[in-house]
């Protein structure tokens, strides 16, 4: 038998689209005939998702997981959002997010793991799943969150099923306190970052160029108004201020109760916790954003599917 070198498993997926799993076995079947395995590939609707490949897919489903300390986040694309009511994309979805808590949101990782149920990685399921289902998926991204001693709570937004939906957004919190309690809190913040989409955590944290930028931009602003330079340098600060209120998690109104500053609230939580809080972070995926699509033209499209 031929020898299936990694070199040639490269070339076929390359020419097919497939999985790596599905290609190695291609060339087995076929004692390592390239052409062969192309032709084993496309009899097996395995090799069709190479057509679908350039097709935009900015629907889909985020998923999240959580469990003993560690959360987990993940998009997957598809072309419409009818495939992401199907049971099996939930599914889909669902396997590779718990995959995702497990390789710690390493996203290479997890396309390269070893798919439940399958002989086949997570890539080449996804691979059999675009040539099953007939639309382009894609794997987009992936994030993990760890905490020493506390929980990373999850939220789902617009929630099709447990732990799926159109936003997740996963908040540490490190604490030595009530997991129970803390868990409360956790899902409370996840909610106000689903709804009032902070940038960061504290100002510490906001990417510096940002607040110089909008530092420059308030400063011509002020000294448009001929004030003297002292008087110019107090009205930046305060302006400053006020853009941390907007953009910064801890700054922000708490929307839960709409009065409350959060780090206020979380604050007033570690009495009932039993300890100081920490909140160490979080992620926020909002599906489909950044993902540039395609402007369809329904009647040029119908025109096309019946002319000729």
């Amino acid at each position: 038998m031929a020898q299936i070198t990694a070199a040639l498993v490269k070339e076929l997926r390359e020419k097919t689209g497939g999985g790596m799993m599905d290609c190695k076995k291609a060339l087995q079947e076929n004692d390592g005939d390239l052409e062969a395995a192309v032709d084993w590939l496309r009899k097996k609707g395995l090799a069709a998702a190479a057509k679908k490949a350039g097709r935009t897919a900015a629907e889909g489903l985020v998923g999240v997981a959580a469990a003993d300390g560690k959360g987990a986040i993940l998009e997957l694309n598809s072309e419409t959002d009818f495939v992401a009511r199907n049971d099996k994309f939930q599914k889909l979805v669902a396997d590779i997010t718990a995959i995702a808590l497990e390789k710690d949101g390493n996203l290479d990782a997890v396309k390269a793991a070893p798919y439940p149920g399958s002989d086949r990685d997570v890539e080449g399921e996804l691979t059999n799943a675009i040539a099953t289902i007939g639309e382009n998926m894609s794997l987009r991204r992936a994030a993990a969150m760890t905490v020493s001693d506390g929980v990373v709570a999850t939220y789902i937004h617009n929630a099709v099923s447990d732990g799926l939906g159109k936003m997740g957004v996963l908040v540490a919190l490190e604490s030595t306190g009530d997991k129970a309690k803390l868990e409360e809190l956790g899902k409370q913040l996840a909610m106000h970052v689903a709804a009032a989409n902070p940038q960061s955590v504290s100002p510490d944290d906001l990417d510096q160029e940002i607040v110089e930028r909008e530092r420059n931009v308030l400063r011509e602003q002020a000294l448009a108004s001929g004030k003297p330079a002292e008087i110019v340098e107090k009205m930046i600060e305060g302006r400053i201020r006020k853009f941390f209120q907007e953009v910064v998690l801890l700054e922000q109104t708490f929307v839960i109760d709409g009065e409350t500053v959060v780090k206020k609230a979380v604050k007033n939580a570690e009495s009932g916790v039993g300890a100081p809080i920490a909140v160490k972070g979080f992620i926020r995926f909002a599906l489909g954003e950044g993902i540039e699509r395609e402007e369809q033209d329904f009647a040029a499209e119908v025109a096309a599917a019946t002319s000729g």
